[in-house]
Parts: C-alpha cells; sequence; structure tokens
C-alpha cells in the first residue's frame, strides 16, 4: 500500500474507461495508483514515463492525456502522455509550446485542450493550447482566460464540457461562464451557488454529468455555519441565469468537510 507522504501530498486523479488513476508523491518519489472496477481492487503503476504531478489532464474512453505538471525535481514541465486502460501503458506525445503546471484539461469537439496554469516562473499563463491527434501537433490560443482574474495562488481553472461546450466557474465570484470558440470570449451565465472566492477555487468540485453540471463546495449561505452542499443543472448557453437544483436527498453531505480534495467522475 501506499505510505504516508501519498496521503498527505498533491494528487490528482481521472477515470480512463473503468479505471480510476491517481497519481501522487510517495517517499521515493511520483507513483500511480489505480482502481480496476472489474475486480474491485487497487493496483500500483504502471509509472508514467516522465512522472508528475498537478498536471493537466481529460479522458476519452480508454484513452487519457496527462499534459505539463511538475516533475520529481519540482520543475514545471511541459512533458505530455497518453494513458491507455486497455494494455495499461504510457506514450509520449508532442510536447506543449508551454511549460504548464497547475492547468486544466479537457476534450472539445474531439480534440484536447490545456488551459491556464502557471509557467516555469510561477507567472499566470491566459493561453490555451489544442492537440490535433492526426497532425501530432499543438495549437496556441492566445489570450483564452484573458477576462478572468487571477491571484498568486488560485485554483486550476475549473471547467467542464456538456453538449460540446465549454464551461468554466469563475472562483473570484463564483460565476459559471460559457465558452465562444470563434470569439474568444466567454459569456456569464449567472451566478453559482457555491462559495468559491474563499478558498479561491481549491477545494470545490466542478463537474459534468452527462447533460447536467454538477458543483460541491461550501455554501453561499451567510450563515456562520456553512455547508457543503451539491447543486446540478442543465446548463443552457442561450439563458442568462442557470437553474440550479440543490440534492439534498442524494448521500448525508452537510456533516462531510467542506474542502474537496478529488472528485471523478465514472459511469459504470
Amino acid at each position: 500500500m501506499h505510505d504516508y507522504c501519498f496521503v498527505h501530498s498533491d494528487k490528482g486523479n481521472n477515470v480512463c474507461g473503468s479505471q480510476l488513476i491517481v497519481v501522487g508523491r510517495e517517499l521515493e518519489g511520483i507513483v500511480v495508483w489505480r482502481y480496476e472496477l472489474e475486480n474491485n481492487k487497487w493496483f500500483k503503476g504502471p509509472a508514467m514515463i516522465t512522472p508528475r504531478v498537478m498536471y493537466g489532464s481529460a479522458s476519452r474512453g480508454t484513452e487519457a492525456f496527462f499534459a505539463g505538471g511538475i516533475n520529481e525535481v519540482y520543475q514545471a514541465v511541459n512533458i505530455v502522455e497518453k494513458y491507455n486502460a486497455d494494455t495499461k501503458t504510457w506514450a509520449v506525445i508532442r510536447e506543449m509550446h508551454k511549460k504548464r503546471k497547475f492547468s486544466s484539461g479537457f476534450f472539445l469537439s474531439g480534440k484536447f485542450y490545456v488551459i491556464g496554469g502557471r509557467d516555469e516562473n510561477n507567472e499566470n499563463l491566459t493561453c490555451g493550447e489544442m492537440y490535433d491527434e492526426e497532425t501530432n501537433s499543438w495549437e496556441l490560443i492566445p489570450y483564452m482566460l484573458k477576462e478572468m482574474a487571477f491571484t498568486s495562488s488560485h485554483s486550476p481553472p475549473l471547467i467542464a464540457v456538456v453538449d460540446d461546450n465549454l464551461y468554466l466557474m469563475d472562483n473570484s465570484v463564483s460565476e459559471l461562464r460559457v465558452y465562444d470558440r470563434n470569439t474568444n470570449v466567454w459569456k456569464k451565465l449567472g451566478v453559482v451557488p457555491v462559495e468559491t472566492n474563499i478558498t479561491l477555487g481549491w477545494g470545490v468540485a466542478f463537474k459534468s454529468i452527462g447533460d447536467r453540471l454538477l458543483v460541491i463546495g461550501p455554501s453561499s449561505s451567510q450563515s456562520c455555519n456553512r455547508r457543503t452542499v451539491v447543486y446540478t443543472c442543465r446548463p443552457s448557453p442561450k439563458v442568462e441565469e442557470q437553474l440550479w437544483e440543490e440534492l439534498k436527498d442524494s448521500c448525508d453531505i452537510a456533516y462531510y468537510h467542506q474542502f474537496i480534495l478529488n472528485c471523478c467522475v465514472m459511469f459504470a
């Protein structure tokens, strides 16, 4: 089993097919653990070719892409690897234009994107990059996050894709936005009913589930006893205010810790 360092280290996770991939630091370095749903067991490895944490990642079927991150000597890199859940192997693909850590990844219209993060000098990146697997090439997208307010310690961008639309939760004002690829502009879609500005986006889960958005985080209530809440909505880029529905009976979430460490969605 993993050591105590892994429990307290920064970890990233991703669902790839029926496997849950968790990457973090153990005493001897960065390791990969995977949970196989069909076996209901955890296995160690296989290791990344260049081990990293705090990368941007996304999955598509039984493949997952892991871009950038912080390597074992704590340097930001532009290395990209692809994991295949069927063969349990890693493959290196073309490097990104920018070295970046604390970024976010997603698939949109069949292409893999990486957005935001910080460079090797810890400067915030407003650009994004798009990877075309057919040509094995990256396209730099300047000023993709030019409208966002940044701090020195904000979380990776909170993003989710529903119906081939890219949504972002602006953690400075707890506001939902949708991206227009034609104009490179983010349209405002109203306030999200959780507080993201308290922790600068850290500890909040923002995911897509089918045709809905899911958010888990501290309640936006002004009560002194903030509780953890779960909301979903069926987003529409054409509506200025989204209808968020609280999931009160899904689980006893009110007693959970308000800081969500990791969150993944797996369809069994």
